[in-house]
């Protein structure tokens, strides 16, 4: 079922990335709807898959952050080459991605002996041809 989205929506979205305990009453006030109609149009953007989890951000545990690009051989399969990435230690999210690389994978470890061993680990995955990592230097958002 897909959800077209207008204005309101948009805007109750971006005050919930903002905070997602935002109260209703304050979302309401905002968009100048009333506290249900907010809940209303929440429940409904929950039920479609478009709000797919209320969370919150804590204080980053790892220090050590890298994105490694991975092209992959032309006789693997992406989904499987992936899908190996995604459980190697220190693997926080995997991506298939268009353009000249085929997968990006962000890592975190404590230092950068740790990401390193990471990354030594998604190279040696059946399928990977060549690796290109980047350590994060600064967070902006």
């Amino acid at each position: 079922m897909r959800t077209s989205l207008d204005e309101i929506d948009i805007t109750i979205i971006d005050i919930l990335k903002e905070n997602s305990r935002t109260p209703y009453t304050d979302i309401a006030k905002r968009v100048k709807m009333s506290e249900a109609a907010v809940r209303k149009r929440v429940d409904r953007l929950v039920k479609a898959g478009i709000i797919r989890r209320f969370t919150i951000e804590v204080e980053e545990r790892r220090q050590v952050h890298a994105i490694v690009l991975v092209e992959v051989s032309p006789t693997a399969s992406n989904p499987k080459v992936a899908e190996q990435i995604a459980g190697i230690r220190g693997v926080e999210r995997v991506y298939e991605v268009a353009g000249s690389s085929d997968i990006v994978a962000l890592l975190a470890g404590d230092s950068i002996d740790e990401v390193n061993s990471s990354v030594d680990d998604v190279r040696g995955v059946d399928g990977v041809l060549r690796t290109n990592t980047l350590v994060v230097l600064k967070r902006w958002k």
